[in-house]
């Protein structure tokens, strides 16, 4: 392999040559340590909580207006292949499978399509249909799974022919997100997100919904009455209104603590990217933090926030994020606005890309998307391109020369991470006011304040106070001017 050298923003030279060989020493220490076992408590609960093969879940909504369960063990794929090459494709429909068996479900076929756009009936033609229905049929599949969000007419039809259940993009990661949210407002945030798509998608079995529940009788029966179907709307609605309130209310707490950390300058990095592309393991490796790690798509929901000093003694935060995916659900990004606010209102992103997936560079699209929808697209951005201990030479070198502000790491093995922190703590905005001044020893708490948040210049104990000459926040400068 010819000699191949890349360069980022801070001027630091990438030999790939070298790259590949330390990654295969860091490798190599990591495999002799004894990581086969794990002392995380969440991933240990996920373990012992698996679904069974065989055994139906059923999940009824909140309405009781489905009368339906919705059971993930065998399941058909498929897909509608409109744009791009058929890689695009087939990593799409790869990744629908992950999301499938991470939500329990055993993959037993999978279909696509080429169309110029899906068929509003049916979401895929009349002869794919019946092709669909045989691949049931022949591997006893009890759902069949379809690569984007239908409306409820193509869901309606399309159960009606393949004589099974259907279940749509949307409706496979919400059920996962509710398999994993844990925290109170994090079950807050899916239950509303699933309330918003299922209240068009309102149905049961025959006419049971449409028939008038007043005109017979009864205080409150009489009259004209309505529906149902109607009854399970307004239900749904005042339901979506309360938790709207809750989950306003649980945000107030996670602003203030916000405001407190910029109050005191303390800057705040949020690690963000594509689900299941290493952020959890990264925080972990930076910050020595117990956050649930899984091979899975969205194991951790709830963002994490973990307090950690730069080498010359600067205070600031790390945020880990709910992971993000393409064509991620509105309903999602709506739902969890509040804990995606952690990214847009972070002093700098370091976004984390799986080095070793098929088409990382549209993950890289897909993650920034998500972030300018949600107003962060003017953040300062560091691309770190994890799983570099297994990702291709050549990926890594693609990479690399695309993305200005790049670093290869291992989370896994901690190859690279020292050199991702040195850009980040190089990337962290700079206190902005200049202080000259004597602090009397009784106010040990503004000189440890100054060492925190501040940059030193100069240091000098006197008889009468410690005299520092220093780069801070506002705030601080202002306390220090009153003494």
């Amino acid at each position: 392999m010819s000699e191949s050298k890349f360069g980022s923003d801070d001027g630091l030279e990438i030999d790939i040559d070298t790259l590949i060989r330390e990654n295969a020493q860091a490798v190599a220490d990591y495999e002799l340590q004894d990581s086969d076992e794990s002392n995380n408590q969440d991933l240990q609960d996920r373990q012992a909580l698996r679904r069974v093969n065989g055994l139906s879940t059923e999940l009824q909504d909140v309405s009781d207006a489905e009368y339906r369960q919705l059971r993930l063990e065998k399941v058909v794929l498929v897909g509608v292949w409109t744009e791009g090459t058929s890689k695009d494709a087939d990593n799409s429909l790869k990744e629908l499978a992950a999301l499938a068996e991470t939500a329990g479900s055993q993959v037993m076929d999978a279909l696509i399509q080429r169309r110029d756009k899906p068929d509003p009936a049916t979401f895929i033609g009349s002869g794919k249909v019946t092709e669909v229905r045989q691949a049931v049929v022949a591997t006893g599949a009890d759902t069949v799974i379809c690569d984007g969000e239908l409306s409820p007419a193509q869901l309606r039809t399309l159960e009606q022919k393949v004589k099974v259940k259907v279940v749509d993009r949307t409706a496979l990661i919400l059920d996962i997100f509710a398999q994993h949210a844990k925290s109170r407002e994090g079950k807050a945030q899916v239950e509303l997100a699933q309330m918003s798509y299922m209240l068009p998608r309102l149905r049961g079995w025959g006419e049971s919904l449409s028939r008038q529940s007043g005109g017979t009788g009864g205080i409150g029966g009489r009259g004209p009455g309505e529906t149902k179907i109607e009854t399970d709307r307004r239900r749904i609605n005042d339901k979506m209104s309360k938790l709207r309130r809750e989950i306003k209310e649980m945000k107030i707490s996670r602003d203030i603590k916000r405001n407190e950390r910029r109050k005191n300058n303390i800057p705040s990095v949020a690690i963000a990217g594509y689900t299941n592309a290493g952020k959890s393991s990264l925080l972990n490796r930076l910050t020595g933090a117990d956050v649930l790690v899984e091979n899975a798509l969205f194991a951790t929901l709830d963002p994490t926030v973990r307090k950690t000093q730069s080498h010359d003694g600067r205070v600031y935060t790390f945020v880990d994020t709910v992971g993000f995916v393409r064509h991620l659900p509105h309903q999602l990004v709506e739902a969890f606005k509040s804990t995606l606010e952690e990214v847009s209102q972070s002093d700098l992103i370091v976004h984390v890309v799986d080095g070793s997936h098929p088409d990382p560079m549209e993950q890289i699209r897909a993650v920034r998307q998500v972030i300018n929808e949600i107003g962060g697209g003017e953040i300062l951005e560091i691309i770190a391109i994890n799983k570099a201990d297994i990702a291709a030479p050549e990926v890594l070198m693609e990479l690399l020369r695309t993305e200005s502000s790049a670093y290869a790491i291992s989370a896994r093995t901690g190859y690279g991470v020292p050199t991702l922190v040195k850009a980040i703590e190089s990337a962290l905005p700079k206190p902005n006011v200049e202080i000259n001044a004597v602090i009397p020893f009784s106010r040990g708490d503004l000189v440890s304040a100054v060492h925190e948040t501040g940059e030193i210049i100069s240091e000098e104990y006197l008889p009468e106070g410690t005299k520092i000459h220093a780069m801070v926040g506002g705030a601080l400068a202002r306390k220090i001017e009153l003494l």
